[in-house]
């Protein structure tokens, strides 16, 4: 809710302050360059607190800077307050998937992709919230110092009882992970979640051309439940078919339905491809993160880190990128190119091949 509650507001902050669709791509290039610089100092600080400390003052202190884009002048104060955006988000998002391996491992069975529901379940929760600010003119400010109110109270409750794991150092373990290994799953995660962080930004975009800011709101939405539903099965699914199979016809999904829907226009056919767009992802990026960390069996959290930094960042650099296209063409023609990224997806899904914990103990 934290990221969506912001996302879904996108518009409004860009008729405030009268930017054009470069200038806010550049300016929403400002939480690439938080991520990309939290993200090679935070494996230190996880390694030294532990996960379970980082991931609860990374998520209060998100929270008390959810406001600040909203409370931008011009487009040099948005791009410094979404600096500090993305560097809580990015270093988060890899203290929260520490923590889901080290679960997921406990339990010895495939529950990666449940806990990557609830963040589709905030999404949803976060775009509606916005779409029903929207639609009762209230403004960006006041909606975002609310949201980041009651969602300070909420986290100070949820991170009480986070797990607090002791392992014995490994040789090795304060080494970067090596990237060949992992070459194919970073790509995936950095084609789907750069297609992710486009759907984000870029849905209520596309969407108010043909319709209100209100509705186009329910773009975000239609995209989010579609993610939740399908990583609520994903785990039953995973196991019933294996990876390779879930990304190799998720990805497929997703590009045929994002595709027929970019290339129709309108309302309707755009909310059916992003819809078939969360429905095909769902589960990809929770996949690529546990096959890292049975590729990485000396060092799994390193492996997992640097899968989850390489996506993070592609879903934060992404949407920039798709807005500078969009200003050299047009905006449908740049959301074309997730399509071809969806698609070598699909081509890469024999890289995921193993990452089953029956596969892997079977190797074992």
């Amino acid at each position: 809710m934290l990221v969506s509650n912001w996302l879904s507001r996108i518009p409004a902050v860009q008729e405030q302050l009268h930017l054009s669709v470069s200038v806010l791509g550049v300016a929403l290039l400002g939480s690439a360059g938080g991520a990309l610089t939290a993200m090679s100092l935070i494996s230190s600080v996880i390694r030294r607190f532990g996960s379970d400390r980082t991931t609860r003052w990374t998520s209060l202190i998100f929270c008390i800077v959810l406001p600040l884009p909203a409370l931008s002048s011009n487009a040099l104060t948005l791009t410094l307050f979404l600096f500090v955006y993305g560097a809580l988000a990015g270093s988060m998002d890899v203290s929260m998937n520490t923590q889901a391996v080290d679960l997921e491992r406990g339990y010895g069975r495939p529950i990666m992709v449940g806990f990557h529901a609830l963040f589709s379940f905030g999404g949803m929760l976060g775009a509606a919230t916005g779409g029903l600010a929207a639609a009762q003119h209230i403004s960006p400010r006041s909606h975002l110092l609310l949201a980041a109110s009651a969602l300070l109270i909420a986290t100070l409750f949820a991170t009480r009882n986070l797990l607090g794991v002791d392992k014995e150092p490994l040789p090795g373990a304060h080494q970067r992970a090596p990237f060949r290994p992992l070459a194919g799953l970073a790509i995936i995660a950095f084609c789907v979640l750069l297609g992710e962080g486009a759907m984000a930004d870029w849905t209520a975009v596309y969407l108010s051309r043909f319709t209100s800011q209100a509705r186009a709101a329910s773009g975000y939405a239609t995209f989010s439940i579609m993610m939740a539903l399908g990583r609520l099965s994903g785990d039953w699914l995973r196991a019933r078919f294996g990876s390779v199979a879930m990304v190799r016809y998720g990805c497929a999904i997703s590009t045929a339905g994002l595709g027929l829907g970019l290339l129709l226009g309108g309302m309707i056919p755009g909310l059916i491809g992003f819809a078939c767009a969360g429905a095909g992802w769902a589960a990809i990026f929770p996949i690529t993160c546990g096959a890292a960390g049975h590729k990485m069996a000396a060092q799994p959290e390193a492996g997992v880190a640097l899968v989850t930094a390489t996506g993070f960042f592609a879903f934060l650099v992404g949407p920039p990128l798709i807005g500078f296209l969009a200003q050299a063409t047009s905006l449908r023609s740049a959301l074309a190119v997730v399509v071809l990224l969806s698609a070598v997806s699909a081509a890469l899904a024999g890289v995921v091949r193993g990452a089953d914990l029956q596969s892997t103990k079977a190797q074992a």
